[in-house]
């Protein structure tokens, strides 16, 4: 018998910063070329200290213009695409899902006081920055990781 423990107390998080690259159109497919400027607080310029000597970092973003009732859709065709198999909202990449969080691994370009210039960030100008990581590949790749067939082009 499963036992459903009570929903926890909603958290509050700060956006640590934002993104700034002049980018719009969250339906745009390739982002590797795309240049953002990260505009953290300027309180966190000293936790910068040590991550300019990373190649790569990973940024926690909130899909802010994710409507409300996209946030409860249980389930979706991946990209729209009803020729995939239809898959769980946690099955998939995208911001339709309870806690619109994205998560990406971008080049790290420089890190000037609080600013961070990235390539290859998947966000629109303006969405809130939650968090940052240096990229770490033996943390952060798994060699082993396996695909559902539809998933690999």
């Amino acid at each position: 018998m499963l036992v459903m423990n009570p929903p926890e107390p909603p958290q509050n998080l700060v956006p640590i910063g934002v993104v700034r690259n002049g980018e719009f159109d969250a339906a745009r497919q390739d982002w590797r070329g795309v240049r953002s400027r990260l505009e953290l607080r300027a309180d966190l310029e000293a936790a910068l200290l040590g991550l300019a000597d990373y190649s790569h970092v990973i940024v926690l973003g909130w899909l802010h213009e994710i409507p409300q009732d996209m946030r409860s859709r249980t389930q979706a065709y991946p990209s729209g695409d009803q020729r995939l198999p239809l898959q769980g909202a946690l099955a998939l990449r995208g911001g339709a899902r309870p806690n619109p969080i994205s998560v990406t691994v971008c080049r790290l370009r420089g890190v000037a006081g609080a600013i961070l210039e990235v390539e290859g960030l998947d966000l629109i100008d303006g969405t809130p920055v939650l968090d940052v990581k240096p990229y770490i590949a033996f943390y952060d790749a798994e060699p082993k990781a396996s695909l559902p067939k539809w998933a690999r082009g």
